[in-house]
């Protein structure tokens, strides 16, 4: 047994003592291999998406939790939900515009799912739009001493905008509503771009350890569920 162990304990010693750059370059090869790996072994990928929504729910209650334990939103140590594939456990400064971007494209795809589907999905997303906007009220109102507004400045209407116009443009070719078409498209792409505030501030708090590495995982993510969704 504790050879079997010794293998794993040399890799991760090796990992730790690598600079930032080379460990971001890793996390990017571990992302596309995972995604690569999940495109070839899954053939279901509605039972992909349900498990990613509950761990994203999952997260974001873990999330509420160690905001409530803390009280504070400011150099904690969270799990924090960077898409609804990926999460990221990192000591980092929580920004308010990427909960409100997230918040949008999760009542956008809440609506669609209402009108579209009304399945597990409405379900799980009714219950990530909750916990999410409970972490939005702690922030702006109960942990606001702690909140790091002057960093947390990006202009989320450069996002929004952009996925908006890329909407009316590109959108699924399907026999629902047009508008219900284009709301879906809207927060797929979204989704994507959220967790750009988030990254904002960690590089304007000097937390930018892992932002190359969730970019490309965000980036990977992105055309994982472009792939799967034309399936």
């Amino acid at each position: 047994m504790r050879g079997a162990r010794r293998p794993i304990h040399a890799v991760v010693t090796w990992v730790k003592r690598q600079p930032p750059k080379v460990k971001a370059f890793l996390c990017v090869v571990a992302g596309i291999a995972a995604l690569v790996f999940l495109r070839f072994i899954v053939h279901d990928h509605d039972n992909l998406f349900i498990a990613a929504e509950a761990v994203h729910a999952l997260g974001i209650s873990v999330l509420i939790y160690k905001l409530t334990k803390e009280r504070t939103c400011a150099g904690a140590r969270l799990l924090f939900p960077l898409s609804l594939s990926f999460s990221l456990p990192v000591l980092l400064w929580l920004s308010l515009k990427s909960q409100d971007l997230t918040a949008l494209f999760l009542a956008a795809r809440l609506y669609c799912s209402f009108v579209m589907e009304y399945d597990i999905h409405t379900v799980l997303d009714t219950a990530t739009l909750a916990t999410t906007l409970w972490v939005i009220y702690m922030i702006r109102f109960k942990l606001r001493p702690s909140y790091m507004e002057d960093k947390d400045n990006f202009a989320i209407y450069f996002v929004i905008v952009p996925c908006v116009l890329l909407a009316l443009a590109v959108h699924p070719s399907t026999s629902h509503n047009i508008f219900n078409r284009i709301c879906w498209a809207f927060c797929v792409y979204l989704e994507a771009v959220s967790v750009l505030p988030q990254l904002r501030l960690m590089q304007n708090t000097k937390c930018c350890r892992w932002t190359a590495g969730a970019t490309a995982s965000i980036r990977c993510s992105v055309i994982f569920h472009a792939r799967t969704s034309s399936d």
